[in-house]
């Protein structure tokens, strides 16, 4: 009941506060709605945010073996990286032999996993951690392993047997069979077995997967493969923004791994492509060999309100909301949280630093609405009662990340229906101020150098 009336007061009231609106209703529905977002058929209970974990291909890609699985745990859990939710291991190609047993089952690669994919479960698991592994919805992997078209039961029963938790299913070799008709198989072998595996499909974005996928999967790829470069995950950023009303809690837009400490671009670059991540409610898959991570690398993936961002349980995908400038370099992405709260992110694709300034109505507020700006990078709160519009010089290629949680409190109550008004006293916080504070000279754009650390 909690849970119903918390989405009726942010989405279908105009709520009161002070006399005046939180959010700017039709602006906000208009930008921000998840219409499209279907009823899950998995029935799995998982994906309830987006996952978390590691995948072994953009670092190791086939060079892969037992040794690094089981290091790369050890490290998650060391560096603490498990403890703020990096818990899927995911092992992606090249862990089977080059061709099924006797038996007709899939096997490990004798050289690279000599133990056993069981023993490997067995030892990430006492790490409280996940094991994933990787299969492929067409005759051969893309490295030319066993596929599982056609053996779904058999290699579902045995992943299931091994302890698996997680199964990326990829699309190569496919036979010219629509993905519509070869990925639901393999989810009704992993419901069949009785363990609760997380099915990610990984269908490159080919037939628009957001149109079906959330009645197969826990995620889908919306997108082709990405790759250590600006203009790689900038494109993949984009092409995964037009599906966002199609993600919610139990199915999300995939767009690939992340590729941060691999080398390919900067740290700003690296910080950007996790905010935009975080804020589009994609899955965080570490990419990079966490066994020898640099500080900066360690700093990025570590953020914890960044990360708090991601996994927020209101589970709606941010989207870009505003653009300007050559090229649109100058972009506003923005989604609603929890609490009424919004994130907002200043991204500057140009290729020299900006001012980027955006209005309250550019991002679904009422213009009057008075908000306390966080900034979740310098991890300080940046502005009170800030109204209007804000404005804020980005560094080359950056991305500035803020926390906006209006200054509001409860009042005209009486004019709410009785249940909801029993809930929103309940509900109240104590953290919100008694009172609608309005700066008595309020600029109309309130500036914010990011680049400046006495700001505060």
């Amino acid at each position: 009941m909690a849970a119903f009336l918390g989405v009726l007061l942010i989405l279908s009231l105009s709520l009161t506060v002070s006399g005046r609106q939180i959010q700017g209703t039709k602006r906000w529905n208009e930008l921000y709605h998840n219409s499209m977002y279907g009823k899950l058929q998995l029935e799995n209970g998982l994906a309830r945010t987006p996952q978390m974990g590691w995948n072994s291909w953009n670092f190791f890609a086939c060079a892969i073996n037992e040794t690094v699985i089981r290091e790369t745990a050890d490290a998650l859990v060391s560096t603490g990286l498990a403890d703020l939710g990096y818990v899927y291991v995911n092992i992606d190609d090249c862990w089977s032999s080059i061709i099924r047993n006797s038996k007709g089952d899939l096997e490990p690669d004798k050289t690279t996993f000599p133990s056993g994919i069981k023993a490997l479960s067995d030892y990430v698991h006492a790490k409280g951690l996940k094991l994933g592994i990787y299969s492929d919805a067409g005759i051969f992997t893309c490295q030319v392993r066993p596929g599982s078209i056609g053996h779904e039961n058999r290699d579902a029963e045995l992943f299931a047997s091994w302890g698996i938790d997680y199964l990326k299913y990829d699309n190569c070799y496919n036979l010219g069979i629509k993905p519509e008709d070869r990925y639901p198989p393999m989810r009704e072998a992993l419901n069949a077995t009785g363990r609760t595996i997380f099915y990610s499909l990984c269908e490159w974005g080919v037939d628009d997967p957001a149109l079906w996928a959330n009645n197969v999967g826990n995620s889908w790829r919306t997108t082709d493969d990405i790759s250590d470069s600006w203009r790689s995950m900038t494109t993949i950023a984009d092409l995964n923004d037009k599906w966002a009303a199609y993600a919610g809690p139990g199915g999300w837009n995939d767009p690939d791994m992340l590729e941060v400490g691999n080398g390919g671009m900067t740290y700003k670059e690296y910080r950007a492509h996790f905010s935009i991540w975080a804020l589009m409610k994609a899955p965080l898959l570490v990419g990079c060999d966490v066994r020898n991570m640099t500080k900066e690398t360690f700093e990025i993936i570590s953020n914890e309100e960044v990360i708090a961002i991601n996994q927020d349980t209101l589970g709606i995908q941010g989207r870009k909301v505003f653009i300007d400038g050559k090229d649109g370099c100058r972009q506003v992405w923005a989604g609603p949280l929890s609490e009424e709260r919004l994130v907002v992110a200043f991204w500057n694709r140009c290729t020299e630093p900006t001012t980027i300034e955006v209005t309250w109505d550019a991002i679904g507020l009422e213009a009057n609405v008075a908000v306390t700006v966080r900034d979740l990078w310098k991890h300080e709160t940046s502005s009170k009662n800030m109204v209007g519009s804000m404005e804020v010089t980005v560094d080359t290629h950056a991305c500035e990340m803020y926390l906006f949680t209006p200054e509001v409190a409860y009042e005209n109550i009486e004019n709410i229906p009785p249940l909801l008004k029993t809930y929103i006293k309940s509900s109240a916080k104590p953290k919100r101020k008694h009172g609608y504070e309005v700066p008595s000279e309020p600029s109309s754009v309130a500036k914010i150098n990011s680049d400046d650390p006495s700001v505060a």
